[in-house]
């Protein structure tokens, strides 16, 4: 019977909701891969760019709902005895719409800003751009999305790591695991004695690791796999 359950999603998740991922072969936004609009190089060379970038997959959130995945995760939360920990690779907010109320965002939320200048961060649901000021320190240039780019640290690494330690179960879902240090999870959780699931559509660079597979679409898997753990 487990106790302590860590769980990982990655954009296959929301994919099924609607949104394209970065890796898929229609992920990618009018030719540009994502290293030339996600770091911060990109940012400093043509703000402009990176922002329509950022604003255009703001205003598509507004398109897509949670699905079935999502919700049973929700209900896992709510209704399971032990302590559950929900950790996504993904800046949208389909897990709190879906009922969540506890998600750490490790490569940080669409809709939140950051100033560059005061390190002001905030929710910001509408566009951004190079005139936007910031309303806590007042000057313009420096806002940006709230957003982990390539090369830099993901968040919640330290609250990560402790519960991949302390967990009896660790669930990879919908994720490639090729992006570190998401990728290494399952490792962690194995050298401290957890067990471990991937839920995806396919195998993966790290299906090797884990000690059960189930293998499907998100919004089938999950739902059966919540329903399992619930009984």
């Amino acid at each position: 019977m487990f106790s302590n359950i860590v769980i990982l999603t990655g954009a296959g998740i929301s994919a099924e909701s609607g949104l394209p991922t970065f890796r898929d072969a229609k992920g990618l936004w009018e030719g540009h891969r994502p290293e030339e609009v996600a770091t911060p190089g990109a940012f400093e060379h043509d703000p402009d760019l990176v922002h329509r970038f950022y604003n255009m997959r703001r205003a598509a959130l507004g398109t897509v709902k949670p699905n079935a995945a999502h919700e049973a995760l929700a209900r896992l939360q709510r209704e399971f005895s032990g302590k559950v920990t929900l950790v996504t690779q993904n800046v949208d907010d389909l897990h709190e719409r879906g009922g969540s109320a506890e998600v750490m965002h490790m490569h940080g939320e669409l809709l939140k800003s950051r100033c560059v200048h005061c390190d002001d961060v905030r929710r910001w649901p509408r566009d951004l751009g190079r005139e936007t000021i910031c309303p806590s320190c007042g000057q313009d240039g420096g806002m940006r999305p709230h957003i982990v780019w390539f090369g830099e640290m993901p968040f919640f690494m330290y609250e990560i790591d402790k519960a991949l330690q302390q967990a009896d179960l660790f669930v990879a879902i919908g994720t490639s695991g090729v992006v570190y240090p998401a990728a290494g999870f399952v490792r962690t959780a194995t050298q401290h004695g957890a067990d471990t699931i991937e839920i995806n559509n396919v195998g993966t660079d790290v299906s090797h690791h884990f000690t059960r597979h189930m293998i499907g679409p998100a919004t089938q898997m999950v739902p059966k796999w919540v329903e399992e753990i619930l009984d």
